[in-house]
């Protein structure tokens, strides 16, 4: 009943969804319906399970299926058909939003455009560095990397990361540096911490959006700090954290996501003051750090680990799959924060620390961080440009890294583009997203490596034409 045609400009995963909609749409399929299995479906249409799982995800992403545990996929009960044979769907979620995002993000599927997501194409990372660092530990294995470790981390890596720290002015310790299992976990650790269930603690508006659910989750307090081009907004920030006293501010110093801004030196050295006198502690995620300018100034550098937890990781730079994260912490908290790593996971990976050390130890990381970032410079300015061409307003022009801010300039709502690219397999991300109370905003965000796609362009100049009520398509000049 279901057939692709690997001909059609269609993506195959959005063939998928369209007909299975269709069919629940037509009551050919209705409420309850199983749907056929991963496997028998491929074969019929002869594609790969991975087509079908993507197109089952979305599908169920969509309202229009429902997977059961052990038992497969069943068209949703709560599917009503209205009068006009079409289904209602509730507005936003859960066609897009946080799950739905997540879920597109972590595709593994060529034909998607992701253009919204948050890290680097494969080809950017330091594959190089990867397969030498297999090889030699192949020829000459790592005495740490086959039992659990140490908690506090591979030793021999965290010396590494304590001299990258201290090439960019900040002092650590050793004790006082811990290796996680990447930076979400040491942000949680970190958060954990400081806090108790009930407490404020501040964030970014925007800001990282897989944050606000785990701080929820800990039964938190989340209060929004507006992010202007030069940092947080100082006024704001004052005001809160003289009447709500909260426990705990993250930020990205550089290179914030999603607006790819950095704080200013001003406003970095009046975060610290503000801190200082209401008496909150800063978690500095610097997960982006190593694709900014070494010059731009961090917190951690002023604070020298007093006041700040500083936060980084090797995912951006080498390879997310080794999930190698770590942070540096005045004393005191660091020994709150390896009881905690203790008591939730014992130790982090020894043997991806491991390949990490191996890969520092070689010397070619620092050139690999500086090819990396002049090729991010070149992809971002024509990045830029093709979005402008297309009738989109950028926030700020970022210094580094991979992200920009953007909106159309007619100010359209970005939730149904959002929704209407998914259909053509191009992952947007709507800035409500980003948003603490994930409110309305005209914004988007946009990874400048993952826009090498002329489709993509097209897509947003079609809006903007048929916004602008002119048929005609301007070409866009591709990355």
């Amino acid at each position: 009943m279901i057939q692709t045609d690997p001909h059609s400009p269609t993506p195959l995963v959005a063939q998928i969804v369209q007909q299975v909609t269709a069919l629940v749409r037509t009551h050919d399929w209705t409420p309850g319906t199983r749907l056929p299995s991963i496997r028998h479906l491929a074969r019929q249409c002869s594609v790969s399970p991975l087509t079908v799982s993507n197109a089952y995800n979305r599908l169920v992403a969509d309202g229009v299926l429902e997977a059961r545990r052990a038992s497969g996929f069943f068209v949703a009960r709560q599917m009503d058909p209205v009068a006009d044979g079409t289904v209602t769907h509730p507005d936003i979620t859960p066609s897009i939003d946080s799950s739905w995002m997540l879920q597109r993000a972590y595709e593994n599927n060529a034909s998607i455009v992701q253009a919204g997501c948050g890290w680097l194409p494969d080809s950017y990372l330091f594959r190089e560095g990867i397969r030498h660092a297999f090889t030699a530990l192949g020829r000459r294995p790592d005495p740490e990397m086959s039992g659990y470790g140490n908690p506090y981390g591979h030793a021999g890596l965290r010396e590494l990361i304590r001299l990258l720290l201290l090439r960019q002015g900040i002092r650590c310790d050793l004790p006082d540096l811990i290796l996680t299992h990447g930076a979400s976990q040491a942000l949680e650790l970190s958060i954990r911490s400081l806090t108790q269930p009930g407490d404020t603690v501040l964030v970014e508006d925007p800001g990282y959006c897989n944050l606000f659910p785990a701080l929820e989750a800990l039964g938190l307090r989340t209060i929004g700090i507006p992010r202007l081009h030069d940092g947080p907004c100082l006024a704001t920030l004052e005001r809160i954290a003289r009447t709500e006293q909260p426990k705990a501010f993250v930020l990205n110093t550089r290179l914030h996501n999603p607006t790819g801004t950095s704080c200013s030196p001003s406003v970095t050295h009046h975060v610290l003051s503000l801190a200082e006198r209401h008496d909150f502690m800063i978690i500095e995620d610097d997960i982006f750090g190593g694709l900014a300018n070494e010059n731009t100034p961090t917190l951690a550098h002023l604070d020298q680990l007093q006041r700040v937890i500083f936060i980084s990781s090797f995912s951006k730079t080498i390879s997310p799959g080794l999930r190698v994260g770590f942070l540096a912490c005045p004393a005191k908290i660091a020994a709150r924060i390896l009881r905690l790593k203790m008591a939730s996971s014992l130790t982090s990976s020894s043997m991806n620390e491991a390949i990490v050390h191996t890969i520092l130890a070689d010397g070619r990381y620092r050139l690999h961080l500086e090819r990396l970032r002049e090729k991010l410079a070149i992809i971002r300015k024509t990045a830029i440009s093709s979005l402008e061409a297309a009738g989109l307003e950028i926030f700020s022009y970022p210094d580094g890294g991979m992200f920009l801010w953007a909106r159309f300039r007619t100010g359209l709502d970005p939730v149904p583009i959002a929704r209407k690219g998914a259909e053509q397999g191009i992952m947007l991300a709507p800035g409500f997203l980003f948003r603490p109370d994930q409110s309305q905003t005209s914004w988007l965000r946009f990874n400048a490596s993952q826009m090498n796609a002329p489709q993509l362009f097209r897509f947003l100049a079609g809006i903007t034409s048929r916004q602008n009520g002119v048929t005609s398509e301007p070409e866009m000049p591709l990355l």
